[in-house]
């Protein structure tokens, strides 16, 4: 466990998972006992698969994740992403729940241009994000959030640049409102995704691959 909301999976794909190279991506993830993908963005993709899942009062990858789920065999969706700054951008600025920290955390590590990020949580959790990072964290009540109302009162540089938002998604309906009309940003300077909502459930989807999480 990374905290009391966030537990860290390894997964050793039984074939090849080869990563996009874009910073942002995800896979879908099918655990025992379901047929629904849900899926999740990739702290790190090597040898190994590394996620890091939120953890619900109920629900069945949170039921599987919290268990004993070693040795399980899991199914895994090919990789795709959307991180792609406008190569005259200057900086980006990152925004994003719980269920965006692995993204914005890799990002942070890999991206070359100047990062800043905004990440909300129940608690800060120390040591996630590079030292070298400009972190703010946004204390919020276990499955809400004000991504939005925070986003909106942040100050922009003039300069080019590149704006990353994930969350739940009537935040990140708002936010495009916000970075299409109030900002006028063309959509190349922004990326807004929502991960997922309190009113429906997470669109089925196949698995492509397999993999299975270590035996300790």
């Amino acid at each position: 466990m990374l905290d009391d909301h966030l537990v860290r999976l390894t997964l050793q794909p039984s074939q090849d998972l080869v990563t996009t190279g874009v910073l942002d991506e995800w896979v879908g993830l099918v655990v025992p006992g379901q047929y629904q993908s849900r899926y999740y963005t990739i702290r790190s993709l090597q040898e190994t698969l590394v996620l890091d899942v939120v953890i619900h009062d109920e629900g069945l990858v949170t039921r599987w994740a919290s268990g004993h789920c070693e040795g399980d065999e899991v199914g895994l969706t090919d990789p795709k992403g959307s991180f792609k700054p406008d190569p005259e951008a200057r900086w980006v600025v990152l925004a994003g729940d719980l269920t965006a920290l692995p993204a914005m955390a890799r990002i942070a590590e890999e991206c070359e241009l100047d990062v800043k990020i905004h990440a909300e949580a129940p608690n800060p959790i120390e040591g996630y994000f590079t030292e070298s990072v400009d972190v703010t964290w946004h204390q919020c009540t276990p499955g809400e959030s004000d991504l939005a109302q925070i986003v909106a009162a942040l100050e922009w540089q003039s300069s080019p640049g590149y704006f990353w938002m994930a969350g739940e998604s009537t935040q990140m309906r708002e936010l495009r409102r916000f970075a299409r009309h109030t900002m006028a940003w063309s959509s190349a300077a922004y990326d807004v995704m929502g991960y997922w909502s309190q009113a429906r459930g997470t669109a089925l989807r196949n698995p492509a691959r397999q993999g299975r999480v270590p035996n300790d």
